[in-house]
């Protein structure tokens, strides 16, 4: 391995990585980059690992940027170009098909070279490769219509627990998770760190959230309907993908560790929630006229007596998250918020933060459509009305198999639905402020029906 000291380089992702949606920086005052890993994977691949510093001297991340340096400038490579350096224009290798192809191969060749070591369950074939469109916190490519690749672009020391999770429900039998095919190890501050994972690509599936925003659309186009009235009802999905969530959590408290969390764990719990609400509040003040009825219902929490089973769950459970495939629904993404270290993202926790998330889901999804839908009032009523259909689905589902229905325990539901609203009014504020008001709308409708 060399350690790259080419100042060019350094420029150009200093100017390129910040504008990444999934830089974890937004916000920072910028402190320095420096990279610290350099593998030349191929003749063409070049796998770094870049260390971001910060002016505040405050928690220290790392990325990875496969790059891919080229003489010409093919057609439809401008938008993936972080510039010009001494030896030709260096693109993200991730978007560079050719990259792509280049990193499939080493994977194939199942030898580590310089500290980075694939790891295959199969033999894989050699396909054609795409990324795919969306960029979130990492980025995703696709081989042929067989495999699915997830590159974490952001590294957090130790393993992933996408790939945990998702191999131990797959060793357990699961039919609500995608095959595990290969993953890609490297090392990072001494420890062995998941930098990639590739699963089985289910070419059938639809994704949850495409699937309700139809269903919304359907309601809207219908305006003088109901939603149970409405061809595109979205209910009785909603129904079985709470049954799936709940067979999911069981088979992960038999597999993996669980525990019963008492007062004490609560009350930690909802002092998390505090701190967190002290930051947003910070961050967004606009969160301030809600401030009172949000810290009564984390209060609520801490004074909650009554123990409560702790375990491995999903931790950023949305729509965007499950595949309608034609045997039911799959779940995938297991590795928690991105932007949360990965001990806090392996510890034990109650299915609620997983019910919240996806109740808080189906809120997004009917409102969102209400912003394409300006000066329609009308709509908010049938908005709320389908979030509130799709909901109860879910928890009737949920309850038909787990044995107990989520919404029996309302002050921990509650309380886990408005942390993770929280965290969206943040999230909508520096990403997306024209979405600000749905989450907002959340934590009015929330503090006002809590007690």
């Amino acid at each position: 391995m060399t350690v790259g000291d080419d100042s060019d380089l350094v420029d150009l992702l200093t100017s390129w990585l910040p504008r990444q949606r999934w830089f974890a920086g937004k916000g920072r005052a910028w402190g320095g980059l420096r990279v610290i890993g350099d593998v030349q994977l191929s003749d063409l691949l070049r796998h770094l690992v870049v260390e971001v510093r910060y002016a505040d001297r405050g928690p220290i991340d790392h990325y990875q940027v496969p790059l891919v340096t080229r003489q010409d400038a093919p057609y439809g490579h401008e938008s993936f170009l972080l510039g010009k350096a001494a030896d030709g224009l260096v693109y993200d290798g991730l978007h560079d098909p050719d990259g792509s192809a280049a990193l499939l191969a080493f994977i194939q060749g199942q030898t580590a070279h310089d500290g980075l070591v694939p790891h295959t369950l199969e033999e894989l074939e050699t396909l054609p490769a795409h990324a795919v469109g969306a960029e979130q916190s990492n980025t995703s490519i696709v081989y042929g219509d067989a495999y699915i690749l997830k590159v974490f672009r952001r590294l957090w020391v130790g393993g992933n627990p996408d790939l945990e999770i998702t191999r131990a429900l797959a060793d357990a039998g699961s039919v609500h998770v995608a095959r595990p095919v290969s993953w890609l190890d490297g090392a990072l501050d001494g420890v062995t760190t998941t930098f990639a994972f590739m699963q089985e690509f289910m070419r059938s599936g639809t994704e949850g959230w495409r699937l309700a925003l139809t269903s919304v659309r359907d309601l809207y186009a219908e305006a003088d309907l109901h939603a149970d009235e409405v061809g595109g009802d979205f209910a009785a999905e909603s129904e079985r993908l709470g049954a799936a969530t709940a067979q999911v959590h069981d088979l992960l408290a038999d597999v993996l560790p669980n525990a019963v969390g008492d007062a004490g764990s609560l009350r930690a719990e909802a002092a998390q929630m505090q701190r967190r609400l002290d930051a947003a509040i910070e961050a967004v003040p606009e969160l301030r006229s809600f401030e009172a009825g949000l810290r009564e219902s984390f209060d609520e929490l801490a004074r909650r007596r009554h123990p409560v089973t702790l375990q491995r769950i999903h931790g950023d459970y949305h729509l965007g998250q499950v595949l309608r495939v034609d045997s039911g629904w799959v779940l995938f993404d297991f590795e928690g918020e991105p932007a949360r270290p990965v001990a806090d993202r392996t510890a034990l926790q109650s299915i609620h933060r997983d019910v919240a998330g996806m109740l808080r889901s189906f809120d997004y999804a009917a409102q969102s459509m209400l912003l394409e839908r300006e000066g329609e009032s009308a709509l908010s009523y049938r908005a709320q009305e389908w979030a509130t259909r799709n909901r109860d689905a879910f928890c009737a589902g949920y309850a038909a198999v787990g044995g107990h229905d989520p919404r029996e325990d309302a002050v921990l539901l509650r309380a886990f639905e408005l942390d993770k609203a929280v965290y969206e009014v943040v999230y909508e504020a520096r990403h997306r402020p024209s979405w600000l008001p749905i989450p907002l709308s959340s934590v009015e409708r929330l503090t006002s029906t809590s007690g």
